[in-house]
């Protein structure tokens, strides 16, 4: 595992990752979560190495910068809130979600139960909550660098 990483609060936007040479913000968009871990992943996007909880707030932008990240440094989100599948809330931070202002995505999407939030073939299948980590199974976003042409 790295050393702790050192964060600072960051910025709400950009939303999606962003480096700017000596490290990387990060903000993702959530009305309703309760709270957001970034999960960094080892350089095969097979082992989670750090989590860290995004610690600001800011008109529905949660977001945290990382100081030392570089382009190539992979990622996911986990995300809590309430689970109420008949109000349209179905947080699990058992599942491990895909940064939606991401520029890269490393790897494949490997169709697995442990994918889905709830438990399949279950009674009442969609109301149901998976507790099953599906990071094993799903792809990680990478950080790029956009400097580039």
């Amino acid at each position: 595992m790295p050393n702790e990483l050192r964060t600072a609060e960051g910025s709400p936007f950009p939303l999606g990752a962003t480096w700017d040479g000596k490290g990387v913000n990060f903000s993702l968009f959530s009305a309703n979560a309760t709270k957001v871990e970034f999960c960094l992943f080892d350089e095969k996007g097979e082992q989670e190495l750090q989590r860290i909880e995004l610690p600001e707030y800011t008109e529905e932008v949660w977001h945290v910068y990382v100081f030392g990240l570089e382009p190539g440094a992979m990622y996911g989100y986990r995300v809590h809130g309430p689970y109420e599948p008949e109000n349209g809330h179905c947080f699990n931070p058992n599942k491990l979600l895909l940064d939606p202002y991401v520029k890269a995505h490393v790897g494949e999407l490997k169709w697995d139960p442990a994918v889905f939030g709830y438990t399949l073939d279950a009674e009442g299948e969609d109301l149901t909550f998976d507790e099953s980590d599906s990071a094993p199974f799903m792809q990680k976003c990478q950080v790029v660098d956009q400097t580039f042409t």
